[in-house]
């Protein structure tokens, strides 16, 4: 089993509009540069990248939710950097199992719960953190989110494609 996280950012199509091509693909490969080294810290690997989207990929749930919460405040710190909110990352992450295959001499990851993984961000909106009932109720997830903070709020939702309605729970 293993935790699944998609993020993608908010907005991106309007962000080369407004600021144009050069200072926007700056601004994507900066968040790129952060995402990447998010991933690394916590033993993570980027298994693909679509557009400005990232598929990643961790050892167990606590690690997945510790770099989604990096990702979070570093993208902060860049858009404080540049005074302006131009980085805003939707964040989604579920556990569970999956086939890994070789393709074009690389790993990808397929089934369900990169399906699940990847509607949970779809929900997301910007600068959110989603996560379902397996990563959430994973010990050290919960430990990691502390017991004294806000606890994660669960509402149901209908995921496009999956049949029953699953618990999703946003990240304070």
């Amino acid at each position: 089993m293993l935790p699944r996280r998609f993020t993608d950012l908010k907005g991106s199509t309007e962000l080369y509009e407004r600021v144009g091509d050069l200072v926007a693909f700056d601004l994507v490969r900066e968040h790129f540069r952060v995402l990447n080294e998010s991933v690394a810290i916590e033993g993570g690997a980027v298994v693909k990248t679509i557009g400005d989207a990232v598929m990643a990929t961790f050892p167990t749930p606590d690690r997945a939710l510790a770099a989604a919460l990096r990702m979070r405040e570093a993208m902060r710190r860049l858009n404080e950097t540049h005074g302006r909110e131009d980085l805003l990352l939707k964040i989604g992450i579920h556990e569970g199992p999956c086939l890994a295959v070789n393709l074009n001499e690389r790993q990808d990851y397929f089934g369900q719960t990169v399906n699940i993984a990847s509607r949970v961000q779809g929900l997301a909106i910007s600068q959110s953190i989603l996560a379902t009932a397996p990563v959430i109720d994973n010990p050290r997830s919960a430990s990691l989110l502390g017991n004294n903070g806000p606890k994660p709020m669960a509402q149901s939702h209908a995921l496009r494609g999956i049949a029953a309605e699953m618990a999703v729970y946003e990240i304070p």
